[in-house]
């Protein structure tokens, strides 16, 4: 009875697509089986599989990546299944717990930007697409982006209510139509608004490096927009020393340390 179970599941998960995730486990000769019946577009589903897959992504525990900046280099570190994050930067440290955003001072320097609105920012910019598989997403097919001559098809993503710091903000992935590959975000940033914006900014994602078979981003870069188009290059993001892993950070890596004072 048992071997049939186990056809059985075998069977199921043969049938479902990639957008679909299986839980199956089998206690006292039982064959239990959760699936996540979560559908994703089949395009989103190509971008996905051209980075690596959804699968393999999720399979992953922990992020860490170095980002090059003149002032000197900043450490970002993600726990991928709950998002918490520690930061570490030459003259500060941010981290977020999974309740509370902390920061703490290394000397006198004042910090000069906002800890809630940056501990997951560049996380979530460099861990495109698979973010874009989260939970409260909202897609919907929109108008090509026409860069240099070359049409790239867009996706749009918006939030449900409540989602994340931000849940009005909307993304636009913009995607290679030969390969499949991630080539620009459009995004809006409405954390200090709190109000839905018609003003995009724009990523160009032309450099990637493959780390444990996951296509992540070398070098990001910013350009500069007229008429909610990008035009010229603004400036460069380079990301090193990255990794990526099964096995989870440690969970006291997150928590607020002695001097930290929780953000507003």
């Amino acid at each position: 009875m048992k071997k049939i179970f186990v056809l059985a599941a075998l069977i199921l998960v043969a049938s479902c697509k990639n957008s679909t995730k299986e839980d199956i486990t089998i206690k006292n000769n039982t064959l239990e089986v959760n699936v996540n019946t979560r559908i994703y577009p089949e395009n989103l589903n190509k971008v996905f599989d051209a980075h690596g897959g959804l699968d393999a992504w999720n399979e992953m525990q922990n992020l860490v990546f170095t980002m090059l900046k003149p002032n000197g280099d900043e450490v970002t570190t993600t726990h991928l299944k709950n998002r918490k994050s520690h930061i570490e930067m030459p003259k500060h440290t941010i981290g977020y717990n999974g309740k509370e955003v902390w920061l703490k001072h290394k000397d006198t320097t004042a910090y000069k930007g906002k800890p809630r609105f940056y501990y997951n920012l560049m996380f979530y910019f460099y861990a495109m697409p698979f973010v874009l598989a989260d939970e409260g997403i909202v897609y919907k097919d929109v108008d090509p982006l026409v860069y240099d001559g070359k049409k790239y098809p867009g996706i749009k993503i918006s939030y449900t209510d409540g989602v994340g710091e931000s849940p009005e903000d909307e993304y636009i992935l913009y995607y290679d139509a030969e390969t499949y590959k991630m080539a620009w975000l459009g995004y809006t940033v409405t954390y200090f608004s709190k109000e839905k914006s018609q003003e995009f900014h724009f990523i160009n994602y032309s450099n990637w490096q493959t780390v444990e078979e996951l296509l992540v981003p070398e070098i990001l870069t910013w350009y500069n927009v007229e008429n909610n188009m990008p035009t010229t290059k603004r400036s460069d993001l380079k990301f090193t020393n990255i990794v990526l892993s099964t096995g989870a950070p440690e969970v006291s890596l997150f928590e607020k340390p002695e001097g930290a004072k929780v953000a507003e």
